[in-house]
């Protein structure tokens, strides 16, 4: 569901986002979908190494002394790194303006052609790419302590390349989408918010169903499931049944995520022709089958109860009262300020930093309402996902207090979580609350009918 999340926001942060793409820890616990495994064999297999472990049995989320430590260091190290991080994304932005970087990047671009689309081309690498390289230094801090903590295992040539492919799919998308809005800026100077907002629409559906047939696959390598592991395959079809959803096996994949991390991950992505399961080898290799089909389980309960459209509404919804806000806000800055930032007006593409900035803001502050929103699904997801299972796995709220127990002991979860970060940044229930709610919620002991799954 992370990347969905992700996916949602694309489109009103490729404004706002260049500061944090590439340039930060794992903010938030995002298990069962994602939060120290080898790489798995090359050949198929029956079934994971974790299916021949005796597992224990889980009464809380606990960590070892210290995992616990470092647990603890790695919660204060996020909410620090998201802190500090979006206040200096607002001093790079007031210092491109105040230096008047935008409007030489702008000069340039006129220079070179008098095509607005040209000058689109031309102006918005330039832009971007310059605003992300003085956010480098905060993506090598991320990796360092990813690495540092084994959570990452990926070198730093690696790294690079990935950021540098980053760089060049959002180069690609500002340049269309600053096209675009300084296009219906331009053509009506009251309502353009309103049309932008109406255009972006389509555009954060294309790309949602392209994410996981097109840009995924250039950060990872993707093979059928059923090649690698046929008995998971398996189980997850009779799961899939059971969900009454039409993921065939021709679309479940196993990733290769452990070339560069060692956390977990499972997780349904795209619509349509692009839906599909993708399970990572990290994970095949820590949890057994009951477990995984717990994680999957959680996962179709984002499409069955309906969360993909309930959150595009939500976040369209979040889009529409951001662009307001920047039409509203704007126009305030730049009488205020504009001339001595070097913009002529709203419809000037070196107003751009300007936008980034108000809707940095506006992003942060509803930032909150949105992680608690988020946070309503995914403990609705883990419900569903004990529903699920709860006729396939013998004790499935032990199942699914073991797959938290793993994920958290991998990403190091914080058993006390700061309860300031979880407000600001979970966008998932902490870990020790889903641990306790699989291991209580348990209708059918009580003669009582389970809400999703009937």
């Amino acid at each position: 569901m992370k990347r969905l999340v992700h996916l949602g926001f694309a489109l009103a942060l490729i404004f706002t986002a260049a500061q944090f793409a590439g340039a930060k820890p794992q903010a938030a616990p995002s298990a069962p979908t994602s939060q120290q495994a080898s790489p798995l064999a090359t050949q198929p297999a029956a079934a994971s190494t974790a299916d021949q472990t005796p597992q224990r049995i889980i009464t809380a989320y606990t960590l070892p002394p210290d995992s616990y430590k470092k647990a603890q260091d790695l919660s204060r190290i996020y909410l620090r790194f998201r802190l500090i991080s979006f206040v200096y994304s607002i001093f790079v932005l007031w210092l491109i303006l105040r230096s008047r970087f935008a409007a030489k990047f702008r000069d340039v671009a006129e220079r070179v052609s008098s095509n607005r689309f040209l000058q689109a081309v031309i102006f918005a690498p330039l832009f971007f790419v310059s605003f992300d390289i003085l956010q480098l230094p905060f993506g090598i801090y991320s990796n360092w302590v990813l690495r540092k903590y084994g959570i990452s295992v990926q070198g730093w040539a690696s790294w690079l390349s990935d950021w540098g492919k980053g760089e060049i799919i959002e180069a690609i998308l500002a340049i269309i989408l600053l096209y675009l809005l300084f296009l219906v800026i331009r053509s009506s100077a009251r309502r353009w918010w309103f049309y932008f907002w109406m255009l972006s629409l389509p555009i954060l559906l294309l790309l949602f169903f392209l994410q996981p047939l097109i840009i995924d696959p250039l950060f990872h390598k993707f093979e059928p499931l059923a090649t690698k592991n046929p008995a998971l395959t398996t189980s997850l079809e009779k799961l899939v049944q059971r969900s009454g959803e039409n993921i065939p096996r021709e679309r479940m994949f196993w990733m290769g995520a452990s070339e560069k991390a060692t956390d977990l991950n499972a997780y349904v992505t795209g619509f349509g022709a692009s839906k599909r399961i993708v399970i990572w080898d990290t994970t095949i290799a820590k949890m057994n089958t009951p477990q995984i089909t717990f994680v999957v389980g959680h996962e179709m309960g984002h499409y069955v109860l309906h969360h993909i459209p309930k959150l595009l509404g939500f976040f369209a919804a979040l889009l529409f009262v951001s662009f307001y806000v920047g039409y509203r806000s704007i126009n305030w800055a730049l009488a205020k300020w504009g001339l001595a930032w070097g913009i002529r007006g709203v419809d000037d593409y070196a107003s751009t930093p300007c936008l980034i900035l108000i809707l940095t803001l506006f992003f942060f502050v509803t930032g909150p309402i949105a992680a608690t929103y988020s946070r309503h699904y995914e403990h609705q997801a883990d419900q569903y996902g004990l529903e699920l299972t709860h006729a396939l796995t013998p004790d499935s709220g032990q199942v699914a207090a073991q797959a938290f127990q793993i994920l958290g002991e991998v990403s190091y979860d914080d058993p006390n979580p700061n309860p300031i970060r979880v407000f600001l940044f979970y966008d998932h229930p902490a870990i020790p609350d889903r641990v306790k709610f699989s291991l209580h919620y348990d209708p059918w002991s009580q003669g009582k009918e389970p809400e999703f799954v009937k």
